[in-house]
Order: C-alpha cells, then structure tokens, then sequence
C-alpha cells in the first residue's frame, strides 16, 4: 500500500513551510528524512497527518486523498510516534500499548476482544517487552520506554508509521537497537515507514531511500549511495564533508569549510 504525495505543500497560518513535495513511499519501505533544523521536516509529517492544513497539492492513501479520512480512519492506517514523548507516566507498559487499539474503540466502550488482546500481545513480543509489561512507563530507561510507545503505535496496526526523530534521546546502543527493530518490524508486519533522523549516517545504514529537505523543498530523494554525495549535502546542510564506503554502507563526515 502506497502513500503518494503530490504537490504537497502545508505549514502554519496560511503561510507555507512545506512547498509542492513529491515522492511516493512504496510498500514495505523505509524512508528516511533529513534536513537541517528549520529546514521542515517534522511540519512534513505533521501535515500528512492533518495535524496542520494542506496549504496545496495533496496526499493519497491507496488512491483516495487523506481529505476523505476522518482521524479515526486516518489512524487505523497511519501510527504515528513524535519526538516528545511523556516518560513520566503513571500507567503499565501494557496499559499504555492498549491505548494502541483506541482508534477501533468507542470513548464510552473500551472493553478489549480477543483480536485486541492478540494484537497488544503480539506487540509486546516484537519489541521484546514481555518482561516489562507490568512496569510502570515512568520506572523504564529511555530505551525501554522508547520501545513502548513504539509497541503502542504497532498495536494501531496501521499499513504506515511515521517516526519524529525516534532516536533523539537514546545512546548509541539503543539507538542501533531501536533502528534494527524497525528494519524488523517492516520483515514481520509488511508495513512502510517514514523516519525523520537527525543522524545521517544512520539513516544511510538503515532507510532504503533518504529524502534531503531544505526549507520545506526537496532536494533529493534517492537510495543512500545516490543521494548522499557532496553536492547534496553542502546543499542540504551548508558544510563539506567526505564520503566513505564502509562495511555497513556509505558514511558521511562532515567538514568545516575552509
């Protein structure tokens, strides 16, 4: 199931931050988005949503314009995961992935069936949180709590994800590990994401293909090897670098200019 783009330019009081993007993400793939700060990515995803307008242009969901989706069908296709997120809450890590099957539930009905049961179960188990699922969010690490939300946008069982900078806030370690279980989770559930990254080097190990914002327009949209290149990234972030082939594909570093 394809999310196409076309044209599609949003932002905030009529005046567009995001102008006229194209791109069309495919079944079962993963893209990614960088840009420099400023340069409109999270407004990107937060106009496909329809968090914010569609200034012009529009976006379609297996052929029909996400302006014919009301939220709650929007989100039993779209899952969504923003960069802020509230690790000091008092519920289980249970409790919250069941939050996940809220856009099936009537507010005044929120009795859980068998396939609401099975689908909460089964998000715990890919995201490795069996052991945890009894804990309160506010007693996990940054990982682990990570890992929830995310297991709560899984128990959407949506056909997309769209990720705001999901691994800000973690190490090193986490991050590599948060990033494997995306690439897993695409394997087991056939879904299609779209992550906005601020490392680029990790997006070129993990995305298929990597878009380049600036100032809400796109420079390129391509797999790593393509779209990764000097040119691009002095465009995209104002600095030169060197490019590198490395046992886990290109790298980037970055350069002060002379």
């Amino acid at each position: 199931m394809e999310l196409i783009l076309k044209d599609f330019s949003t932002g905030y009081s009529k005046k567009d931050v995001i102008n006229k993007i194209n791109f069309k993400l495919k079944h079962n793939e993963w893209i990614g988005i960088i840009g420099a700060n400023g340069s409109g990515k999270s407004t990107l995803l937060k106009g496909v949503l329809k968090f914010i307008p569609t200034l012009y242009g529009d976006v379609f969901f297996e052929d029909i314009s996400l302006k014919n989706y009301s939220r709650n069908k929007l989100s039993r296709r779209i899952g969504y995961l923003p960069q802020k997120l509230n690790n000091s809450l008092n519920i289980t890590v249970k409790d919250l992935i069941s939050l996940g099957r809220s856009p099936y539930k009537n507010f005044w009905d929120f009795d859980l069936n068998k396939e609401d049961l099975k689908i909460i179960d089964d998000a715990i188990q890919i995201m490795d949180l069996n052991t945890l699922k009894n804990k309160f969010i506010s007693e996990l690490s940054g990982g682990q709590s990570q890992r929830a939300f995310l297991a709560m946008t899984i128990a959407q069982n949506t056909n997309i994800l769209l990720l705001d900078e999901p691994t800000t806030f973690l190490d090193i370690n986490y991050q590599i590990k948060f990033l494997e279980s995306l690439k897993n989770l695409i394997k087991i559930k056939k879904i299609s994401i779209i992550t906005v990254l601020h490392d680029v080097n990790l997006a070129a190990r993990f995305c298929d293909r990597i878009a380049i914002l600036k100032e809400g327009k796109l420079i390129d949209i391509n797999t790593p090897e393509k779209v990764l290149n000097k040119q691009n990234f002095l465009r995209g972030f104002e600095i030169d670098s060197h490019i590198i082939d490395t046992p886990v594909g290109i790298q980037i570093f970055p350069v002060s200019k002379a």
